[in-house]
């Protein structure tokens, strides 16, 4: 269903926001309507729980909710209850709801989003749920888990210049927003540009907004912090499957992101930071290290990328086959899965990766680090935060010789402890880990002179002299305890495990 897009009216928006607020259609207050059972339902896409909950609701946020969210036609006189400032005429003139009988219905989805005690509204093309039919070519999407994911892994500090790199309806550039003088946001889509300027307008955020593909549009310009949920999905490029502005970007593969990670150094200034998410593919006989690391030796930039996911083809079919609308057991399901299935046999493809890649241009004159981790489990709360301290632990270490490493006086975190395993009957550890409840929520081994050195690691001692005592301890030689404990003194720091 195509709809017209909303119109920029001030005057109108400030009406709407005071509005919104006062019926609490806000993240709150949504979850406090809806339940925790309708709102995580409502978040995979599912209406069912939330129709019912809000179906005989007199709340103003409920007539808002199926309104909005679910493209329920809801009565005239709930919408007024609901936004009285705004009132009807306000709605149509914004064309954020047209008339139908006695009722009213939404033209794009609106919902409320919060990062940080910062409470947003985002508009965008309707959903699948909404509308019960497949997604056009040129829909525009509203918040999705991809979106979240990379906002919830950028770190955040105040910046001169930020750039948002295919910002589709404006999520990654309200956060931006929070941090940076000045945001410049691309995209190639009228439509999507359409909803980033209504968003900026309606949250009181102003954007420089630019047509073009990719980095094209900001040619010869530099940023203190790039972000970008880039179109990253590997579709088939023979025609048999619809090509979504929004997930697409027409090259072939995983080259929109290999072009993406390349081409970023020349955008970033010195000491600058970009942080993207993406998928790679895995070619038989190779590993994503082999794939992804090549592309970050070509960009010239400082690289930290952590795989999270990996898929087989036949998961990665199913996977974006539905996300247009499409469903299982119908001829055209069939038919897009299988040339997704033959587009990667023509490349000999075993698996795609996906994960979040972080880049950050040197200041010194220096060889990059590399560091390329998978890791599959569950991650903490704050990995914006994880990332902006990892990030600046493994510069310092990039920057730092092995004597100056051993002359910091490091420290376990609160969250950091110390496993040892026994057998029944034994005092001697069968091994030792050493774990962290926060951040990536790693287990590293430890041989047992790492492990006696995290063991006294409470910053008392530098790392140096720790290890001098644990050598005349053990009756072992000094440069042999400190060859071994090195490597993983440094993996250690660069992931949160010491600090000082």
């Amino acid at each position: 269903m195509r709809t017209s897009l909303p119109v920029v009216d001030h005057d109108l928006l400030a009406l709407l926001r005071t509005d919104l607020i006062a019926a609490r259609f806000t993240v709150t207050g949504v979850t406090e309507v809806l339940g925790p059972m309708a709102s995580a339902a409502l978040a995979r896409e599912h209406r069912l729980p939330a129709e019912r909950v809000t179906a005989e609701s007199t709340d103003p946020c409920a007539a808002l909710i199926r309104l909005f969210a679910l493209g329920a036609p809801v009565d005239v006189s709930d919408v007024v209850a609901a936004l009285p400032n705004t009132g009807i005429d306000g709605l149509l003139a914004l064309r954020l709801a047209r008339l139908e009988g006695d009722g009213l219905v939404a033209t794009c989805d609106l919902r409320p989003y919060a990062a940080d005690e910062h409470t947003w509204w985002v508009a965008s093309d309707l959903s699948e749920i909404a509308t019960g039919e497949p997604l056009a070519p040129d829909h525009v999407l509203g918040i999705g888990g991809a979106s979240t994911t990379l906002a919830a892994w950028t770190p955040r500090r105040p910046v001169r210049r930020a750039l948002d790199v295919g910002t589709g309806s404006g999520v990654q550039a309200l956060h931006l927003s929070l941090d940076a003088d000045e945001v410049v946001v691309t995209d190639l889509s009228e439509r999507a540009l359409a909803y980033a300027s209504f968003n900026a307008a309606l949250n009181k955020v102003s954007w420089d907004i630019r047509r073009g593909s990719m980095l094209e549009p900001v040619a010869g310009e530099t940023f203190d912090l790039i972000v970008s949920n880039p179109p990253f999905v590997i579709t088939p490029r023979d025609g048999s499957v619809p090509l979504f502005e929004y997930r697409d970007a027409g090259g072939a593969g995983d080259a929109v992101v290999e072009d993406l990670v390349v081409g970023l150094g020349a955008h970033l200034e010195p000491g600058g930071v970009a942080q993207l998410i993406g998928n790679w593919e895995i070619p038989r006989g190779t590993t994503w290290r082999d794939r992804v690391g090549a592309w970050v030796q070509r960009s010239g930039l400082d690289a930290w990328v952590v795989q999270r996911e990996v898929q087989d083809p036949a998961q990665y079919a199913e996977t974006w086959t539905r996300d247009g609308g499409h469903h299982a057991g119908t001829g055209q399901f069939e038919a897009m899965y299988a040339a997704w299935l033959d587009d990667f046999a023509s490349r000999d493809v075993e698996a795609v990766g996906f994960g979040i890649i972080t880049l950050h241009k040197p200041q010194t004159d220096r060889e990059p680090f590399v560091d390329l981790m998978d890791v599959r489990g569950p991650v903490g709360p704050a990995m914006g935060a994880t990332i902006a301290a990892g990030l600046d632990a493994r510069v310092r270490l990039a920057e730092m010789t092995d004597d100056e490493l051993l002359e910091v006086a490091w420290a376990a975190p609160t969250d950091v402890f110390v496993e040892h395993r026994l057998s029944p009957g034994s005092s001697e550890p069968v091994d030792v880990t050493v774990t962290q409840g926060g951040g990536l929520r790693l287990r590293v081994a430890l041989d047992s002179y790492a492990a006696a050195y995290v063991g006294v690691a409470d910053g008392s001692l530098t790392a140096g002299q720790a290890l001098t005592a644990i050598a005349a301890l053990l009756d072992e030689d000094e440069s042999e305890v400190r060859e071994r404990v090195v490597p993983i003194l440094r993996y250690l720091v660069a992931n949160g495990f010491l600090i000082d």
